[in-house]
């Protein structure tokens, strides 16, 4: 068994140098040795979403703006604008003026590569042979990979300043002419590495001959993260967020009444990550699972809790839901065909590429005889682009769209006669209508479709309905 962890600090996290240090470097090393530990970082917090696009409202950063109108220069002022943004962070970093020179030379170094590259493509592709849809991927990861290196290179730097023998361990492939697999790439940069002496600081994008974000899109740097873990055989695998994994989102039902889960299972994680919640990458979990490495979600701001474990093979004691999420902002899509009856898989299929084409989330589905309806997770531009795809290719079908939200009671093992009605009535008692319902026969978790406007509403009153914490910290099993 293997000494070392690997930990990703997210962006949130990463934005406060002082908490990163302090309550997870300094706190929570072994009392042994400050080494042992190999840290992934995502860039500062809001930095990808000025670089590519705002992962909740789609607002364009530089790369949107490249891929919609490559021919002006809207996406170099957008850079320049996080060009200032990056230098400002550095100057709040760094008070030794030679300190600060040396982090604006490697960040502007950088930004004025992937400007030349930006304008040496935007010149090629107006000439008609040329594409930029060939190119986009590719811009795409180069922009991604600033903000990773950015906050990586200032992290190694700061706690060298502080004490700790920590290395700058760029996975990016900057400049590199080799196209290598992501295996190879992270072997590669850990082979002179001694853990017993050194601290890794790694890039959370890393770049691989099949493109990581091509992939797993924004969930690029928890597959780092995974893969980091299996390939050096992590005793443990850490996530430092700035919040817990609670039983429901303390904003909402009040920081007395929602508590840390303390335990639950991979299949747990999953439906966290459907929903938007960011648990853990499903694919990036499926590594950790099948390898038996146990994952650790821990909230930065309270180091001495010891937060969330979650393995391949915990089922709860009794039977219960164990927390209840959601997300809002879903477009509820639906098709309906008179004479879709007996055709219901054709049209499903065309439907899933449609979504998949765009790249929008699908969070659930409704099927009957004549109407499939998929939940998306994406932004109103994407859903009409996709709805006016779908009418041109189902040019008899009625097609609507609707912004609800859904929640969802999810849990290890929810096998609990009637929960489904208890569920219904939490609801009901609140006047808040159900528009769908989704339970599958294994029974991990509920999703009732709502209207936006009940979301929050809903959150709380399932939360008091069906996990409300006693005593002990908690969750109240439904069997009880």
């Amino acid at each position: 068994m293997s000494l070392h962890s690997v930990e990703k600090i997210g962006g949130t996290s990463m934005s406060d140098y002082v908490a990163v240090r302090d309550h997870i470097v300094f706190a929570q090393a072994a009392p042994d040795t400050q080494y042992q530990r190999v840290f992934v970082v995502s860039a500062y917090g809001g930095i990808t979403n000025k670089l590519l696009e705002d992962k909740k409202d789609g607002s364009p950063g530089v790369y949107a703006l490249f891929a919609e109108g490559f021919k002006d220069d809207n996406w170099a002022e957008a850079l320049e604008g996080v060009r200032g943004i990056m230098y400002d962070k550095n100057a709040s970093l760094f008070k030794d003026e030679l300190e600060l020179r040396a982090a604006n030379e490697f960040i502007g170094e950088r930004l004025d590569n992937a400007r030349k590259c930006l304008e040496d493509l935007q010149s090629l592709c107006r000439h008609g042979h040329f594409s930029v849809e060939d190119h986009l991927m590719t811009v795409r990861e180069m922009l991604a990979s600033v903000g990773e290196a950015h906050s990586a290179w200032n992290t190694a730097r700061l706690l060298r300043r502080d004490g700790i023998n920590a290395v700058f361990v760029d996975l990016t492939g900057w400049q590199s002419a080799e196209h290598i697999s992501l295996d190879e790439r992270i072997l590669r940069a850990f082979a002179g590495i001694d853990l017993n002496q050194q601290m890794p600081i790694v890039t959370g994008y890393a770049h691989s001959e099949d493109g990581l974000i091509n992939s797993f899109d924004r969930g690029y740097s928890e597959m780092t993260f995974s893969r980091l873990a299996v390939l050096t055989q992590a005793r443990e695998a850490i996530i430092h967020k700035e919040f817990h994994l609670s039983t429901a989102d303390p904003g909402l039902v009040g920081e007395d009444k929602a508590v840390p889960i303390g335990r639950t299972n991979y299949d747990v994680a999953d439906q966290l990550a459907n929903l938007g919640m960011e648990a853990i990458h499903p694919k990036a979990a499926k590594g950790l699972r099948q390898n038996g490495i146990p994952l650790r979600v821990k909230n930065t701001f309270e180091p001495e809790h010891g937060g969330t474990l979650i393995t391949g093979d915990y089922v709860s004691d009794t039977a219960c839901v164990e927390i209840i999420a959601g997300c809002r902002g879903v477009y509820a899509l639906e098709l309906f065909d008179q004479d879709m009856g007996g055709k219901v898989g054709d049209y499903d299929a065309e439907i899933l590429k449609t979504i998949q084409r765009f790249k929008a989330h699908n969070v659930a589905k409704d099927i009957n005889a004549n109407t499939v309806t998929n939940y998306l997770s994406t932004n109103l531009k994407t859903v009409k682009r996709i709805k006016n795809v779908l009418q041109e290719r189902f040019p008899e079908a009625e097609i609507r769209q609707q912004k609800v939200a859904i929640v969802s009671a999810i849990g290890s093992d929810m096998q609990v006669p009637g929960i489904l009605a208890k569920t219904v009535n939490a609801l009901s008692e609140h006047d808040i209508s159900v528009l769908a319902i989704h339970q599958s026969m294994r029974q991990v978790d509920m999703q009732f479709v709502v209207n936006e406007e009940d979301y929050e509403q809903a959150i709380r009153s399932l939360h008091k309905g069906l996990v409300e914490p006693h005593d002990h910290g908690r969750a109240i099993c439904l069997a009880s």
